[in-house]
């Protein structure tokens, strides 16, 4: 039985777990408490116990989560290899989920930049900016210039957020595939400049 203090279990993390899939599936405004207390199997009475802030707790928490499970995700893929082929194997596990989904889910940190939530849009900032530095500390590890490596960065998050977004649209991973390709020659090309 997990112990009290466990973040991973008991109802709030089912509520932050069922909102993040809810969210990634319906976008911020169309996910509602019932919605999440359904979907996780929580008790009614848990949810102002756990989310006194109401759905806006809710929502900035079940963000911050994802973020931070998407941005563990980053860095163990960027630990393993140069970043090019980095960027293939995330490009490989998006591609999964995407498949998997039937290209009805979409990115949590998205949907929380998209949505009604401003506490949420704030953390989904924090969260394109941390990935922006770890993808940026890893092309200076590469070799690149910190300026350019920056630079490099920011495009390759926005380029391969809004590649999911066409992927989802188009039910389709040829966006996806099209966007890293270019994105990885570009840090081939970067690399090889340095």
């Amino acid at each position: 039985m997990a112990r009290r203090s466990d973040p991973t279990s008991g109802p709030r993390a089912a509520m932050i777990r069922s909102a993040i899939r809810l969210i990634r599936e319906r976008g911020v405004a169309a996910t509602s408490f019932a919605d999440v207390l359904a979907h996780s199997g929580a008790p009614r009475g848990s949810v102002y116990h756990h989310f006194p802030g109401g759905k806006a707790q809710l929502v900035e928490e079940a963000t911050r989560s994802a973020a931070e499970h998407l941005g563990d995700g980053m860095t163990r893929v960027l630990e393993a290899s140069d970043t090019p082929d980095a960027l293939q194997a995330l490009a490989d596990l998006w591609r999964r989920g995407l498949e998997d989904g039937d290209y009805t889910v979409g990115c949590p940190i998205v949907a929380a930049a998209l949505g009604t939530e401003r506490g949420a849009r704030d953390v989904a900032g924090e969260a394109f900016g941390t990935w922006s530095d770890l993808l940026g500390d890893a092309l200076v590890a590469d070799g690149v210039g910190p300026e350019r490596a920056r630079s490099l960065a920011v495009l390759v998050v926005g380029a391969l957020e809004g590649a999911l977004v066409l992927a989802q649209a188009q039910r389709s991973s040829a966006p996806l595939d099209a966007v890293v390709d270019e994105l990885s020659a570009l840090c081939r090309s970067a690399i090889g400049q340095a």
